[in-house]
């Protein structure tokens, strides 16, 4: 073969392999477009935080984000990871009303696996890409602040421990944090309203109300299963998307692990967030996927006047 018909034969190679490269990045600019500047709150939980390789994917895709105009906040609680620390530490692990039972000795060994744990990995993760992921947890400037927490479960209040109700939100450090164009890393420990000690709150609760607080335009949550099914266990046809009032007649059936996640997504709707979704974390890149691409993955919720129309 000539050296003009070889280079002739690289250039078509190059060609069709960079097309379908440049078709993908065509297909999420209007997503690029829509997303640039706005402020998206990411749930990392689940298998993601555990598997190595979901862990890198996941913080690649959390500075990608950021390098391509938007605004993330990622907040995560540490479930596998207190269970594994409670375990050394001989304190048994207990739930009730899909929440743990958080007692004294119980909530040290959150604060310490939330706030020195997890939250130091992701923040290094994310800073392998740059000085970028800042870490904080809820007690830090009063950015989340709880009162005790008592679930109704067969119509009688029951304790369970150290467990935070959010009553307010302040903003103002992650907002500057934003401003300067770091990632906000969120532990769900909130601080005291009323009575000197802090409080473990569950943090897909804690991820929607800070949503709410920032006025994000999508709440992301990550989770072990596809998104939220049709019909469980009868069929795994996942429902693509759903209106606020559709989801609140869906919550008293949904599993107990579901029904934080899902009561997470309807506040933040209710409250000013434009989509929350609840994503697959076991699918690599599952947050690109979603956000830029036309067909997505996972369950939406929207507000009921945008269903409705």
């Amino acid at each position: 073969m000539s050296t003009k018909s070889s280079q002739s034969a690289q250039s078509t190679t190059r060609k069709h392999t960079a097309l379908p490269k440049a078709q993908i990045l065509i297909e999420a600019l209007p997503w690029l477009t829509r997303h640039n500047g706005k402020t998206v709150v990411i749930k990392f939980g689940g298998n993601a935080m555990i598997d190595e390789d979901l862990k890198a994917a996941f913080a690649q895709d959390v500075v990608f984000l950021r390098q391509a105009g938007l605004k993330p906040v990622v907040v995560h609680g540490g479930g596998p990871q207190i269970s594994a620390a409670l375990d050394r530490h001989g304190i048994v692990s207990e739930f009730k009303a899909g929440l743990r039972v958080t007692t004294e000795d119980a909530m040290d060994v959150v604060r310490m696996v939330l706030a020195g744990q997890v939250q130091r990995e992701l923040v290094g993760l994310l800073n392998q890409h740059g000085p970028l992921a800042v870490g904080l947890t809820g007690e830090d400037a009063h950015t989340i602040t709880a009162t005790k927490h008592q679930p109704e479960i067969d119509g009688e209040l029951v304790d369970i421990g150290r467990v935070g109700e959010i009553t307010a939100i302040d903003t103002g450090a992650i907002e500057a944090l934003l401003a300067d164009g770091r990632i906000p890393v969120v532990s769900s420990i909130a601080r005291s309203q009323d009575d000197g000690h802090v409080y473990n709150v569950n943090a897909d609760t804690a991820a929607a109300a800070l949503a709410a607080a920032l006025g994000a335009e999508t709440l992301m949550v990550l989770t072990d299963v596809e998104g939220l099914y049709e019909d469980w266990p009868n069929s795994d046809e996942v429902i693509s998307r759903l209106t606020a009032k559709q989801l609140e007649k869906l919550l008293p059936e949904l599993a107990s692990g579901m029904v934080p996640k899902m009561k997470g997504c309807l506040h933040a709707v209710r409250n000013g967030v434009n989509t929350a979704r609840v994503i697959d974390g076991r699918v690599q890149h599952s947050i690109l996927l979603e956000i830029f691409t036309d067909e997505g993955i996972g369950t939406m919720v929207v507000p009921d006047a945008e269903g409705d129309a």
